[in-house]
């Protein structure tokens, strides 16, 4: 790793907004094409990149001090940046934390390799000491009056959510209710009928395929008794937190405690 960096690359959404809050958006001389998506705090017009499909030439070009990637760009077992290292560019890869700690520990690595190590320490005490405010919360409501929750990654009919071993899981428990598929484990799929059956008191959605997944979930077909659809219990989770494994899930599981649980969380202040 370079003594000085004043030049990054970064070719993950997650790391790009885990170096902006470290303060180095100004820094950031080029990103993956989903960054812009989710990140605000970066240069306009700066180059963008394919994540899955890189132009290692191009990123050689532009003489970064280092580049930042995650593992979804190597995911059919090539080394996507092997060509970029061959030309002497610090390369610093992460595969993305399944779980809480697991991002923690991204933000400390992210922090290390720019030399903002004091920085980094201080995101994850903020981000540690309001997933305690929420939890400490979350205990004090009883076993047999905590809420069954259905995760939305993806909406029926291709229905995707969340096992045990996942941040979105131990997000669900820190709040006081209970995942229905944490009889599985990591990100799976479930079906309609699967769903219905377990029925939910809650369904929770964090995707932005549809433009309003809320009014589709209540509108299913043979979905009507499912108590979460009977009670409207249906909220959406603002998609940029909760799915991009950083800081920001603090965003999410403030919005998701005061979805599921509105009275025992009025006082819990959300951005």
């Amino acid at each position: 790793v370079p003594d000085t960096i004043n030049a990054i690359i970064s070719l993950s959404p997650a790391e790009t907004e885990m170096l902006c809050d470290l303060g180095l958006g100004d820094k950031i001389i080029a990103c993956d094409t989903y960054s812009p998506q989710y990140v605000t705090d970066l240069t306009d017009g700066i180059p963008q990149f394919d994540m899955m499909s890189p132009d290692c030439e191009k990123i050689v070009s532009l003489k970064p001090d280092i580049v930042f990637t995650s593992g979804m760009s190597s995911s059919d077992g090539t080394d996507a940046f092997a060509s970029v290292r061959q030309a002497g560019v610090c390369g610093a890869g992460i595969a993305s934390g399944s779980r809480r700690r697991g991002i923690q520990d991204d933000i400390k690595f992210v922090a290390s390799c720019v030399g903002e190590d004091e920085k980094g320490e201080k995101v994850v005490s903020d981000m540690q000491a309001s997933i305690d405010e929420i939890a400490a919360i979350g205990k004090t409501i009883p076993a047999d009056k905590q809420k069954t929750v259905l995760f939305e990654i993806s909406g029926s009919p291709s229905i995707y959510s969340v096992g045990k071993d996942t941040y979105i899981d131990e997000m669900i428990s820190r709040i006081g209710a209970k995942n229905i598929r944490r009889d599985q484990e990591s990100w799976i799929s479930v079906t309609d009928e699967d769903a219905v059956a377990k029925n939910p008191d809650v369904i929770l959605t964090g995707t932005d395929a549809e433009k309003d997944p809320v009014s589709s979930i209540l509108a299913l077909k043979g979905w009507e008794n499912v108590n979460a659809v009977k009670n409207k219990e249906v909220y959406y989770i603002d998609n940029a937190s909760v799915m991009m494994p950083s800081e920001d899930i603090v965003k999410a599981l403030a919005q998701m405690a005061k979805a599921v649980y509105p009275d025992e969380y009025a006082d819990l202040k959300t951005e």
